[in-house]
């Protein structure tokens, strides 16, 4: 895609990519250890003409690091979503992509007409495996613990059948900056979206994997029942990352979540 920029609306400079065009714009949010490249074959199944906007979260991808927590990367994302002119989008968000957008929605509701989040909630895990995560990435690097992590990302028949694409992803993920990483795992341990979550009133899509090792498929339920009106949906034998493992599959629940918004 083109439009790569970078931009610093609160600080820290942020990489992201904008697509102008006419319509509704679709806003993407990544997963911890991953870089907006993540999305690409999912946008490839849009409209082309349709308004795209891409970031890379603090200290991911080529975004500057700098710690803040979840309602701050939710005011980063607004600060560029201000930038471009972009309002009453859908917003797509997986794992903490998908509690930034549950936060931006809270924030700033505005920016907000529609919400897929895949493969998250309202919390994600305890604040003693955040610590031991925090202290193995900081004491042994990320290249320490990326097999079990890829193991929660992709299911078992995804790494069997495609070699050389694990091992690009096992490259993002390593080559995240170690204190980048562990900053997301401080916001991510801080968080609880519960009373976000119950105030959400645009449609919302709550997407799952039924082999996702990190966010299961009772977690996704739980948050989708926390929403107002919310649809849940869980995909078989799919991991972590939908948007990878099946990236046409989400374009078509994003083509129809843009048609229920109208």
């Amino acid at each position: 895609m083109s439009g790569l920029r970078f931009a610093a609306p609160r600080g820290a400079v942020l990489h992201h990519v904008i697509r102008e065009g006419r319509g509704r714009p679709v806003v993407f949010v990544n997963s911890l250890g991953t870089d907006l490249r993540i999305w690409q074959a999912v946008v490839a199944g849009l409209d082309p003409e349709m308004p795209v906007l891409l970031w890379d979260k603090r200290g991911h991808g080529l975004s500057e690091e700098g710690e803040t927590d979840m309602a701050g990367h939710a005011a980063d994302l607004a600060g560029l979503m201000d930038l471009h002119g972009l309002s009453g989008a859908l917003v797509c968000g997986v794992s903490v992509g998908g509690m930034i957008a549950q936060a931006l929605a809270a924030d700033r509701p505005d920016l907000v007409a529609g919400l897929m989040l895949s493969n998250t909630g309202h919390r994600i895990g305890d604040a003693a495996t955040w610590n031991a995560r925090i202290e193995a990435v900081e004491q042994g690097g990320i290249a320490a613990i990326s097999e079990p992590i890829l193991e929660r990302w992709l299911s078992p028949g995804y790494r069997a059948e495609n070699p050389e694409m694990l091992a690009g992803w096992r490259m993002m993920l390593t080559r995240t900056p170690a204190a980048g990483y562990a900053a997301i795992c401080r916001a991510i341990r801080d968080a609880d979206l519960t009373e976000a979550a119950r105030g959400i009133d645009v449609p919302t899509l709550c997407l799952a994997g039924s082999v996702d090792g990190a966010t299961p498929p009772a977690l996704v339920e739980e948050l989708a029942a926390l929403v107002s009106g919310a649809e849940y949906r869980c995909l078989e034998g799919i991991g972590h990352l939908p948007c990878i493992e099946r990236p046409d599959e989400v374009a078509a629940l994003i083509r129809d979540m843009l048609g229920r918004i109208g």
